[in-house]
Parts: C-alpha cells; sequence; structure tokens
C-alpha cells in the first residue's frame, strides 16, 4: 500500500533540529545532573524516534528556503528510507545513551561526550531527511565532524588522535569527492533538488549521457559511499576507530555513521538503474564489484583479528559490503537484500558492540586469546550474543538468514543472466560467507569452553544490560517472523515497512512486494547457504590454523592497506617538510613569484579551458600619428624601467610612462582621465621618492638564473594582463549602456540629466571602495618594504 498523505514540514524540521539544540544546551545541563546526563540525551534520542514515527505512512517533499540566490533549499524528503535510516539513528540512539550511563561511569570528558552524540544523531537524522544536494553534503560532513570528535575522545592518547585524524582525512576526502559529482549533477540537470532528482530518473540519465558525465558522476558518488562506508581500499579508518568508547562504536560504526554511505548508495539507485532487470553495466559494474570484494576481504580480516573490537569492525566492512552489493544487483533481489540487511545488520551488530563493551568492562580485556567460558559469570550477555552472532553469520532461523538468503538468491539470478564472468557473483558470495561464518562463531565461543584461569567478569549494571537485551529481542522477533511465516502467519507490519524501503530504491513506478520465510525446497541460495555452513563448521576446528596464516600474508607490507596508507601519509608530510622551507621564505620576492606564478597560471589555464578566441589585433581607425608617438615613447619608458640601474632610475622612468598615458587620455579627447592620471602619478613619484630616502641606493648584484626566471615571470604576466585586456575588451557592454542612457534609470530614478553625473553621484560609494582598496594595497606594499629594508633588501 502506498502512503496518501504529505509529511509534516514543522514535524520533519524539529526532528532534525532538535538534537542540534540539545547539543548546544548539554554542557549547562551535565553541570545540574552530571552522569544522569545519559538520561537527558536518551530522552531526547526517544522524543526524535517519536517524531519519526508520526511520519511513519507519508511520502513527500518539504521545504524552507535557504539560499534562494541560488536555487539552494534545506528541503527534507521522507519516504521508506529515509525512516528506516531515521528510526535507526534515533531507535538505537536511546539504547545507545542509556547504556552510556553504565558504561561511561569514571570516564573522562562526558559532557563533551554527550555533546558530540546528540549532534551526531542530528547530523545523520539530517544525511536521511535532506533532498537537497547541498544540504546533503553540509550534513554528511557534520557526522564526519562529530565522529571525528568521538574517535578522539581519549585525546591524550596517540593512538586515538592518530584514529581520529585517519577517519577524518579518509571520510572527508571521500566527502568532497562526491560534493564534485553533485555538482556536476546539478549542472547538468539544472537543480540541487534531490527529490526531483530521484523521481526523474530517465530524464537524469539523457542528461548525463548527452553530457558526458554519466560515469564520472557515478565514479565521484561510488567514492564517497565507499569512503564512508569502509569499503576496500577505505576500510582501513574503521578499525582504528574502535579506540573510541565501545558505545560510541556501537552507535556510529554498526548502526548508523557507516550506514551513510549504503544509504548513498541506495539514494541514487533509481537513478543509475534503468528499466527491466539486467541493469546497467557501469552500476553493477563498480557496486557488485566493490561490495563483493569489501565482503570477502573484509571477513578474511575478521579472522586475523586479536581484539573482540577489531572482529567486529572488520565484520561491520564486510557486512555493508553485502549490503552495497546487494544494491549493486539491478534485480528485485537486490533491493530486498540490501533494504532488509540494513536493518538486520544494525540489530546483530549493535548487540553485538555492546555486548564487547560488557566484555571489555568487566572482565578488563578484549584480547580474544585471553577470553572464554565467560557463560556462567555474564548467563543473560551470552544469551543475547546466541541470537547477535548467529544473526551475523547467517545460521538460519535468526535474522542475518533470511538477507543474507536474498544475496545468495540476486547472486545466483544475476549471474544466470549475464553468464560468463558473473558466476563469480554467487562463488565469491558463498566463499566470503564461509569466513562470515568463521568469525561470528569464534565470537560465540567467547562464552563456552573452558575458562582461563585469570579471568573473572562481573555482573553488568542494568543499564548496560537493558539496552543490548532490547536489540537482541528486536533481531530475535524478527528471525521468527520468518519462522511464522512459513506456516502462514507474516509479519505484515515489517513487510510492508521493508517494502517501503525497496520502492525507495527501486525506479519510480516499479511494483515492489516483500516477504521473508524459512525455504520449504531446495534452491540455488539454499544449497549455497547450505554449503556456507557445512564447510564454515568444518573449517572452524582450523581456526587458529587460518588466524596464524592470514597474519603471516598480512606481515608483507604490501598486503596491508594500511602500509600503503602509512606510506602515502608519511611521504606527503615529507614532501611539506622539504617543500615549507623553500616557499616559506620570509622574502616578498619569493612570496610574490608563488602569487603571480599562481595566477598566471590559473588564468591562461581557465582561458585554454574556455577555448577563448583572442580578437584580430589592428590599429584604430582613429590612430594618429602623434597618438603612435606618445605609445611609442611609454614603450620605451617600460622597457627602461626594466634595465633601470637603481631605485631612482627605476622610478623617474615608470613615470615618464605614467605621464605619456596622461598625454595620450588629452589626445584622446579624455581630459578629465588624464587631470587624474597627472595626480596620481604625481603623488605616486613623491610618495616612492619619499620612500627610497630609506633604501639603498642601488639594486646590487643579481644571479643570471635569477633574473632569468624573473624576466620569464615578468613577461608571463605582462601576456596574461594583455590577453586579460584583449579579452574583456572584445566584448561589447550594450546591456551596462543601455542601462545608463536609459531615461528612466537616469531621470526618473537617479534624478538626473547628465549620465556622467549620475553615475558619479549614485556609484560614488563604489568608486570610493575601490580607491580606498588601491591605497590601502599600496600602502601595505610601502609598509612591507620599510619593514624588510634590513632583511636583506636586495633579494
Amino acid at each position: 500500500m502506498q502512503p496518501t498523505s504529505e509529511p509534516t514540514a514543522v514535524v520533519v524540521l524539529a526532528l532534525v533540529a532538535l538534537p542540534f539544540a540539545a547539543a548546544a544546551v548539554t554542557p549547562l545541563v551535565y553541570r545540574v545532573l552530571g552522569e544522569r546526563t545519559a538520561y537527558y540525551a536518551a530522552a531526547v534520542a526517544l522524543a526524535c524516534f517519536g517524531l519519526v514515527a508520526s511520519q511513519y505512512g507519508t511520502h513527500g517533499s518539504v521545504s524552507f528556503d535557504w539560499i534562494p540566490a541560488l536555487g539552494v533549499s534545506l528541503r527534507f524528503y521522507v519516504d521508506g528510507l529515509s525512516l528506516l535510516i531515521g528510526f535507526l539513528a534515533s531507535g538505537v540512539g536511546v539504547l545507545i545513551l542509556t547504556y552510556s550511563r553504565g558504561y561511561m561511569h569514571d570516564e573522562p570528558g562526558k559532557a563533551k561526550y554527550y555533546t558530540a552524540l546528540l549532534a551526531f544523531m542530528g547530523s545523520m537524522l539530517g544525511v536521511a531527511f535532506a533532498a537537497d544536494l547541498v544540504a546533503l553534503f553540509v550534513f554528511w560532513e557534520l557526522t564526519s565532524l562529530s565522529s571525528f570528535i568521538l574517535i578522539g575522545h581519549y585525546s591524550d592518547r596517540a593512538s586515538s588522535q592518530y584514529a581520529a585524524r585517519k577517519s577524518m582525512l579518509i571520510t572527508v576526502s571521500g566527502g568532497l569527492f562526491m560534493l564534485v559529482g553533485f555538482l556536476l549533477l546539478a549542472n547538468v540537470t539544472g537543480t540541487f533538488d534531490l527529490a526531483w532528482i530521484v523521481n526523474h530518473p530517465e530524464q537524469v540519465r539523457e542528461s548525463l549521457h548527452s553530457a558526458g558525465l554519466f560515469v564520472p558522476v557515478l565514479g565521484l558518488v561510488a567514492i564517497g559511499a565507499a569512503a564512508k562506508s569502509a569499503q576496500v581500499p577505505l576500510h582501513v579508518w574503521l578499525p582504528n576507530a574502535m579506540e573510541a568508547p565501545t558505545p560510541v562504536s556501537a552507535f556510529l560504526h554498526s548502526a548508523t555513521m557507516v550506514k551513510a554511505g549504503v544509504y548513498l548508495v541506495g539514494r541514487f539507485r533509481p537513478v543509475f538503474l534503468p528499466e527491466g532487470v539486467h541493469g546497467i553495466p557501469e552500476w553493477s559494474a563498480v557496486f557488485t564489484v566493490l561490495g563483493l570484494a569489501t565482503m570477502t576481504i573484509a571477513a578474511i580480516l575478521a579472522v586475523a583479528a586479536t581484539d573482540i573490537k577489531e572482529l567486529l569492525a572488520y565484520s561491520t566492512a564486510s557486512h555493508l559490503g553485502l549490503i552495497v552489493a546487494g544494491f549493486g544487483f539491478a534485480s528485485d533481489l537486490g533491493a530486498e537484500t540490501g533494504a532488509f540487511h540494513i536493518l538486520n545488520h544494525a540489530l546483530f551488530k549493535a548487540a553485538l558492540f555492546l555486548v564487547a563493551g560488557i566484555i571489555a568492562h568487566e572482565a578488563g580485556t578484549r584480547k580474544i586469546a585471553e577470553l572464554g567460558g565467560l557463560w556462567d559469570d555474564l548467563p543473560v550477555t551470552g544469551a543475547i550474543t546466541v541470537v547477535a552472532a548467529l544473526g551475523m553469520a547467517g545460521v538460519p532461523p535468526f535474522n542475518g538468514f533470511y538477507s543474507k538468503e536474498f544475496l545468495f538468491d540476486a547472486a545466483y539470478h544475476a549471474a544466470e543472466l549475464q553468464g560468463g564472468l558473473a558466476w563469480l557473483y554467487p562463488v565469491v558470495a558463498v566463499f566470503g560467507s564461509v569466513f562470515t561464518f568463521l568469525y561470528s562463531i569464534r565470537f560465540l565461543m567467547l562464552f563456552f569452553g573452558d575458562k582461563p584461569d585469570r579471568l573473572h567478569a562481573h555482573s553488568p549494571p542494568k543499564a548496560m544490560l537493558v539496552p543490548p537485551a532490547i536489540l537482541g529481542v528486536l533481531a530475535a522477533l524478527v528471525g521468527l517472523g520468518g519462522v511464522t511465516a512459513t506456516f502462514g502467519v507474516a509479519p505484515a507490519a515489517l513487510d510492508h515497512f521493508v517494502a517501503e524501503v525497496m520502492g525507495s530504491v527501486s525506479p519510480p513506478g516499479t511494483e515492489v512486494h516483500f516477504s521473508y520465510y524459512l525455504p520449504d525446497h531446495v534452491t540455488p541460495p539454499v544449497l549455497m547457504s547450505a554449503i556456507t555452513i557445512t564447510v564454515g563448521a568444518a573449517a572452524y576446528p582450523f581456526y587458529d590454523d587460518l588466524h596464524r596464516g592470514i597474519n603471516r600474508l598480512l606481515s608483507v607490507d604490501p598486503l596491508r592497506a594500511n602500509w600503503w596508507y602509512d606510506g602515502t601519509v608519511d611521504g606527503l608530510n615529507e614532501a611539506s617538510a622539504t617543500a615549507v622551507p623553500r616557499i616559506q621564505t620570509g622574502l616578498l620576492r619569493t612570496y610574490a613569484t608563488w602569487t603571480l606564478a599562481g595566477v598566471v597560471a590559473l588564468a591562461l589555464g581557465g582561458y585554454l579551458a574556455a577555448s577563448v578566441a583572442l580578437p584580430a589585433f589592428e590599429f584604430a581607425p582613429d590612430m594618429t600619428l602623434p597618438l603612435a608617438l606618445v605609445l611609442g615613447v611609454a614603450v620605451v619608458g617600460a622597457t627602461a624601467v626594466a634595465l633601470a640601474p637603481s631605485h631612482i632610475s627605476g622610478v623617474l622612468t615608470l613615470s615618464i610612462l605614467g605621464f605619456m598615458v596622461a598625454i595620450f587620455y588629452v589626445l584622446a579627447d579624455a581630459p578629465d582621465l588624464a587631470l587624474t592620471q597627472l595626480v596620481v602619478e604625481t603623488l605616486t613619484l613623491v610618495i616612492f621618492l619619499l620612500v627610497l630616502d630609506r633604501l639603498p641606493a642601488f639594486y646590487g648584484e643579481l644571479k643570471r638564473a635569477r633574473a632569468v626566471r624573473d624576466g620569464a615571470l615578468s613577461l608571463a604576466v605582462g601576456a596574461t594582463v594583455a590577453v586579460t585586456v584583449l579579452v574583456s575588451t572584445a566584448a561589447q557592454p550594450d546591456l551596462i549602456a543601455s542601462y545608463f542612457t536609459d531615461p528612466h534609470n537616469t531621470v526618473e530614478v537617479a534624478g538626473g540629466h547628465n549620465i556622467v553625473n549620475v553615475i558619479l553621484v549614485d556609484y560614488r560609494a563604489f568608486d570610493t571602495m575601490g580607491e580606498i582598496s588601491v591605497v590601502a594595497m599600496a600602502a601595505l606594499s610601502v609598509l612591507t618594504l620599510v619593514a624588510m629594508r634590513e632583511r636583506g633588501g636586495t633579494q
């Protein structure tokens, strides 16, 4: 059933703005409530959850003007996908903030912690509901900024600083690529309205293909999504981000922030998918391959992990790869995979992160080798882990099994349609799932087997136990829904909601239907699941051997993504350290050289890129012999300036040039300009002569290499100015002239009868501002020269 009502603008704006407003006063609230600020923040998240729930059943966009001159508005769009991310950001936020009450006891910086968490939740809600490309980018970068603060929460630790910088560098860099893609998309479509773009995919695709920008825009958006959702090879920031407090890891790096990337893939899926099930080659080539590669590589790395949070971090990247691969398949099965696994993964992974926090908090260690047999001490936590870990492993009838089945079905279906190398889709999906099964069972076995002699765990406080228990119960109910559906009792509300999400990630007009149940007969996906579980169970006794073997491979530097990242960053740092002394010399000559060279390169490069044609050079028809002689003397004066042996002679010959320009104005019947030029030139000459009294009499010796460089730069600057003048004067300013000659503007509006007088009077403020700017720049130059007179004035 399609939604029939429009979203309420005030409610949508409130649910995005409320976390930011609450974050602004959190430091004051903390002074009053202390550690109970966790409940205040949880109440804010609960209010946001209620506001999101109030919009369930609505579909459409609301708009508030933001930058009207640029056509940018603060637009919000409500559909199934935005509601899903909104429910996760606020609902999981309630549980995480409540859990923080127990976990963050005696931890430093709690006021900053709760402030940043609320700001992050608001940013994520903004990402989910943004319907404007500019607004989406702003909220996108706010998630990176707030996560930077949260990952670096323990700011006195070098590892936290490293992790925060790494996450910021990768995610923000990816966001900049995404921004370029957005700008190209807006330039082609003529709008920043994301809702319009999503609902008119055929027009958007046609425009992108016509402009030759389809693949570039797709690639730029893919980079942004891959960076945020930790897809290979940009996954390296996520394991280091585990330096953050465990509630942060559970919130940002399992349920919400990393979902921003897959949200972006799902949001743009209708735009880049054509009608039909065959898909578009570029889309599947990018996202299906990227997702399956990430799913497999990250699962292998999770088996190599030695820390429980590290294992969960790599498993998060792996499951995000599963979602991306699902969205990459063009069939409805792909939409089912991505939409349903976003929900399933958030439930079992957030629960497991909170379980990891309980283990670390109560057992005092996160090392996998030091843990085991925890069931006796933490039975409730162990029961939660059974549900969540088996869901992560894809074991029936737990919730992760159903969305994994959808992936297998989508991969097999795509292989049947496309043939050839496409048969690698199901093979890689099964191979990666075997490693998923292995690390999931390894995490589960922390509660079984022999307990190390020195290991003792205490019961966690209720504030830490209730949130993962709720997530575990929800995950169990989703799994139970598949069991009951097998007997004809389907979870209608869940089916309806997931169907709405599927509709949001499918081309407009696509008929979607969703249901899930335990398979009742043998199918290719069932066989693939059976192979996964059978091979995984057979390989589990050799888990330690696999763990050591993978780590031996990772000891080879080029096989580690971190080696490439660290080498690149260190290389850039060394390059900066080498370049800075050459650029930051403290000499005006150096700064002028770099500045002028940059201006020349940008200006001439812009002319070349725009294919600007220079007008044909010819003498003006009214050019007389006196005018030609005056201009000739000016050229001689300009040459003499370059050859002048001292400051005094240089200034005097420069004045010859200025006076010749004044004479030119006289001969050209412009006495007012001539008078202005004479006054300015005389004042300039006097000022320079006064300043020169404090400077050396001669320039000094100049090295030939430096003279050649400066000469070449001077010629380039002169050529740039000449080209700029020719290009700018080639155009006829008819619109400007017609404006001033219009009697309505001159007589009725300005109240004058002389165009020159009107311009001087009504536009004097702009003229004066320009003159003041010129004088100010000249004064700064003079002060700089005077201040540097004893710092190598001849250099």
